[in-house]
């Protein structure tokens, strides 16, 4: 069947099952636009920016596991695209971004929009290809697939010139493709996880460091069953939140920077510690030389052997998929007779209390300003626990991971790696279509709102029933938070004071919006836009300008060296 390049693109897209291609037109990729108007197999979604694009295309992902789509002209659209593929670079989300490129004879010579896609992606994509030939696009397509989905996760930047979009070829869609260069692993080494398990048992005050890993690989349950079976405590990243539920006792809440009292503190003293698809991220352990004072065993389990002792040397390195590691690890554990010391994890579980008792996460319940860390919590209950919630990058966004209890996977939507602000709107857009009845909320600051914020007109075109809560403190918060903390109050540009009026930018737009200043307004504002269900509103919550976020480990000290609310 021969079929032009934009047709075989379509086509291919098509026979990955793919729902939603977010994007924006240009000259480039005109020939494909030209294509998905004359189908009907999926939907295109028109947003309003490029990088709205991609990050729309990878809350759609982080929400459902599948693979997300972004389609970009060549030249600004691709550099405009280039924050959202590396903010999922860094969090390891799965991602296909078509990009438009010069026609084949132009490239190098300056043409009209064009950049070097390949050069300017390669350090922050999990591979990419430029097609210069018709015949080679739909077996590239399917590597891009397939690239992106396995092993860790990643983007996949696919780079076609315009003209290979109107030659013609021969189509044939492969089942599946192998490469000689690419091969992860999935089953973890047996001696090695038998070598694991018996240091395990053995422990006297063991540890699960859990992250990202285990959500991307749906290691959720199986987690849950082992942890339970131990009778382990368990600690998470931020993005690890909702791999183990937030309101079980043997959780310890997130760790690291902004991490919990107890969390810290079990981290620091455990002696045997098993990392699960997490990577000592410096936001975690701090400075590495106060980490390795005390002596533990550590036994770290990744799909990617490039994440392991490459900030801390570990003890069992165990290369595989996170779930099916957990999987094999909890059938020898009921296959056997050993059981970890239950009087050694009783003392450990005693001390765990004394330290969980600090409540290092106490604030003024009874201000007459509104605190933020409020608002989360009735955000928690009007919600019940069950929103999608996405956030933007800042203090708003610790809050929103220490007061927002995600007892599931797949809930919590932010940028971790990378800490892209202006993420939070295109999330919300691209759950939302994942997830259409579903109760999102974008949980965000002043400042970061405004980077997307034109992502606002998707939302009416789509009639998107996002619920958007604005921390508002007129502050770059984080950014003040430091200053304050470490540059003697010098407040250097981080003062916003030219801000909109949100209420009326929203009704701009043809959402509903408004603005709460009172405590005693919250939970009902808040039950009142959730009633809302097929309107988007926008919630400006006027909140104390001058609360921070603890607990705080300071850069370049170790977790448990942290200031705590009390002692300033």
């Amino acid at each position: 069947m021969e079929l032009t390049g934009a047709e075989i693109v379509v086509r291919c897209l098509a026979e990955e099952g793919v729902e939603y291609v977010f994007g924006y037109p240009g000259g480039a990729v005109l020939n494909i636009y030209d294509e998905i108007f004359k189908q009907d197999k999926f939907k295109h979604v028109l947003v309003r920016h490029e990088q709205g694009a991609v990050h729309a295309a990878d809350g759609y992902a982080r929400a459902t596991g599948r693979v997300g789509v972004a389609l970009v002209t060549s030249g600004p659209g691709v550099t405009n695209a280039v924050t959202g593929i590396a903010t999922a670079y860094m969090d390891s989300i799965p991602l296909v971004v078509v990009t438009g490129q010069v026609p084949t004879p132009a490239i190098g010579l300056d043409a009209f929009q064009e950049v070097d896609t390949v050069g300017i992606t390669r350090p922050c994509v999990k591979h990419n290809f430029l097609v210069k030939d018709v015949r080679e696009l739909a077996t590239t397509i399917k590597k891009a697939f397939h690239i992106a989905a396995t092993g860790r996760p990643g983007p996949v930047v696919v780079d076609i010139p315009k003209d290979v979009t109107y030659h013609t070829g021969e189509f044939a869609y492969p089942a599946h493709v192998e490469m000689r260069s690419y091969n992860p692993v999935l089953k973890g080494h047996p001696g090695q996880i038998k070598k694991a398990l018996q240091m395990l048992l053995a422990a006297k005050r063991p540890l699960f460091y859990t992250g990202g890993g285990v959500v991307l690989a749906d290691a959720a349950e199986t987690l849950k069953e082992l942890a339970r079976l131990l009778n382990v405590p368990v600690t998470s990243t931020l993005m690890g939140l909702g791999g183990y539920p937030a309101s079980d006792k043997q959780f310890l809440g997130m760790l690291g920077m902004h991490g919990t009292y107890e969390a810290n503190l079990s981290m620091q003293h455990s002696d045997v510690l098993l990392a699960v698809g997490a990577r000592f991220d410096d936001r975690v352990i701090g400075d590495p030389a106060h980490f390795a004072r005390e002596q533990r065993k550590i036994i770290h389990i990744d799909v990617d052997p490039s994440s392991i002792s490459k900030r801390v040397k570990v003890d069992v390195p165990i290369v595989g998929d996170v779930k099916a590691v957990l999987e094999e690890m909890l059938r020898q554990i009921k296959a056997g007779r050993e059981r970890p010391d239950r009087e050694a994890l009783t003392a450990w579980w005693t001390q765990i209390e004394l330290w969980r008792a600090k409540d290092c996460l106490r604030y003024n319940r009874k201000s007459p300003i509104i605190k933020p860390q409020y608002v989360v919590e009735k955000l928690w209950e009007v919600t019940r626990g069950e929103a999608y919630v996405t956030s933007d990058v800042g203090q708003h966004q610790m809050w929103a991971a220490q007061y927002y209890r995600f007892d599931q996977p797949r809930r919590w939507i932010n940028s971790g790696g990378l800490g892209t602000m202006g993420v939070g709107l295109p999330y919300a857009m691209g759950v939302q279509f994942a997830h259409p009845d579903a109760q999102v909320a974008c949980i965000t600051g002043e400042g970061s709102i405004q980077m997307n914020i034109q992502e606002l007109s998707t939302c009416k075109e789509f009639n998107l029933p996002l619920k958007i809560i604005l921390l508002n403190n007129r502050y770059l918060g984080m950014v003040r938070q430091w200053q304050e903390f470490f540059y003697k109050e010098r407040y250097a540009e981080s003062y916003m004071g030219s801000l909109p009026d949100f209420v009326k930018l929203a009704e701009a737009y043809g959402h509903v919006g408004m603005t709460i200043e009172k405590p005693e307004d919250v939970e009902r504002s808040l039950q009142e836009a959730f009633a809302m269900k097929d309107r988007l509103v926008f919630m400006n919550f006027i909140t104390d300008q001058e609360e921070n976020v603890f607990p705080m480990v300071p850069g370049g000290k170790g977790i448990t060296e942290m200031i705590l609310a009390e002692e300033l």
